[in-house]
């Protein structure tokens, strides 16, 4: 119920602001479980993208964003979205297990691959764990490119600005292999991550995001 409310508020506000545009709506199944595997360029990916889907979605996002600002805490909970405690490797397992739930339950979950916001608008390599929860549950991978969130609210700012962003989604892939095989899990992620790549159009950077992050 909290869901709906808060998409019946958001959906006509995104629309009315931003004039998204959006492709590949034909992908998402009806029903049944599905992965949305997206680029992450904002904040804002994780309110614009579940906002205009049809289907309801459970999304990920790290958990600084549910300890800090109390209306994003807010909002991000109303939107379903599910805390991730990046630095935890037990934590992040906790929650791909409550991922596997909400796949189990026929419901779409939300990730980014990359496990955080891009520095620089490039596409960074991916993380396992999209791979695990493919390969665990069977439910088929959507891939997702955010395109020019990043103007709509550039890193350190915090007042969007009215720029026009895209989102295009591609054809459901599905994979066979073993979660608990290593090599399986990377070249499912890398995969994912080319498919990604392609709709999107970013320069593929091959390694991890953080760590360059934290090297800055």
């Amino acid at each position: 119920m909290l869901y709906r409310s808060a998409k019946m508020v958001t959906a006509p506000l995104v629309r009315l602001l931003w004039w998204p545009k959006v492709e590949g709506r034909e992908h998402v199944p009806a029903h049944g479980p599905a992965i949305l595997a997206s680029n992450h360029l904002s904040v804002l990916d994780s309110f614009f993208l579940p906002a205009l889907l049809r289907r309801p979605m459970r999304f990920v996002a790290k958990n600084e964003y549910f300890t800090g600002n109390r209306l994003t805490a807010t909002w991000m909970g109303a939107m379903g979205t599910m805390p991730i405690d990046r630095d935890n490797a037990s934590a992040a397992q906790a929650m791909l297990d409550s991922a596997v739930g909400v796949l189990e339950a026929g419901e779409m979950f939300g990730i980014y691959p990359e496990g955080t916001r891009s520095p620089d608008g490039r596409l960074y390599r991916g993380k396992i764990g999209v791979a695990w929860l493919t390969l665990t549950t069977a439910a088929p991978v959507i891939p997702v490119a955010m395109l020019g969130t990043e103007k709509v609210l550039p890193p350190g700012t915090s007042i969007p600005r009215l720029r026009r962003f895209g989102i295009r989604l591609g054809a459901p892939m599905t994979f066979t292999g073993d979660a608990a095989s290593a090599r399986d899990r990377r070249a499912v992620t890398d995969e994912v991550m080319a498919a990604i790549q392609k709709l999107s159009g970013q320069e593929y950077v091959p390694k991890y995001g953080t760590s360059v992050k934290n090297a800055a």
